[in-house]
């Protein structure tokens, strides 16, 4: 039933909840958020949800990711999934605002972005960019801080097949030497606080990738967030 709703959301009546179909000013309405959008207590490094009061999940203790603080708004589910596929892919930039919104709305994103000297969006490759018009994660960066987001810092030097098509196993091996930062940008990123931003974390091999880099080039402080979490 979401896909016909989101089949049939005219470009000419961008103000329609996707979900509901109500008349909100944004992609979702306050209703849908309330109802779909609930703070789930996830692990300070990785996102996924935790029980009981701990702040990491063991996978985490065993071995530390290479960020500091990993944020997500949502759970991959439903309404978000096909929310965020209709975003990528059936030509809805414009809804980069209402998500950021929701992005900003969730536990400790605020002060992270406050915090923030730079936001780096998760970089496409440029034939993933040429066809699909647009890099979602930039949208989003755009939306949550233009001032701080930088586009030229971050680059993506080897084209991969999208991660949801790779089984786990095979994941990190794939994005392996994927990204780069430009050498006449390293001073953007020496002693500072980074926040890499993308749409969906599956695994986190693309963000650990990319976090290894930016680590590399001496950040001081590295915050994932996303928009969805796959649990």
């Amino acid at each position: 039933m979401f896909r016909t709703l989101l089949q049939g959301l005219s470009r000419h009546m961008p103000s329609q909840c996707a979900v509901c179909h109500s008349w909100p000013s944004q992609p979702v309405c306050e209703a849908c958020v309330g109802q779909f959008a609930q703070p789930q207590h996830r692990c300070h490094t990785c996102a996924l949800p935790l029980t009981g009061s701990a702040t990491q999940c063991g996978a985490c203790l065993r071995e530390p990711p290479p960020v500091d603080q990993c944020l997500a708004a949502v759970a991959y589910a439903y309404p978000w999934s096909d929310l965020v596929v209709a975003f990528k892919f059936q030509q809805h930039p414009a809804w980069a605002r209402g998500l950021a919104l929701l992005m900003r709305s969730a536990p400790w994103v605020e002060p992270a972005l406050d915090a923030a000297d730079v936001l780096l969006p998760l970089p496409l490759s440029k034939a993933r960019l040429q066809w699909r018009g647009y890099n979602q994660a930039q949208l989003l960066a755009q939306a949550l801080e233009p001032g701080k987001c930088q586009t030229e810092v971050l680059l993506r030097i080897k084209d991969t097949p999208p991660q949801s098509s790779l089984p786990r196993s095979e994941r990190l091996a794939s994005v392996r030497d994927a990204f780069a930062i430009d050498p006449l940008q390293i001073d953007q990123l020496r002693g500072k606080n980074v926040v890499l931003v993308d749409d969906v974390m599956t695994s986190g091999a693309s963000l650990a990738a990319a976090a290894r880099v930016i680590r590399h080039a001496g950040a001081a402080h590295i915050t994932a967030l996303v928009f969805a979490r796959t649990e």
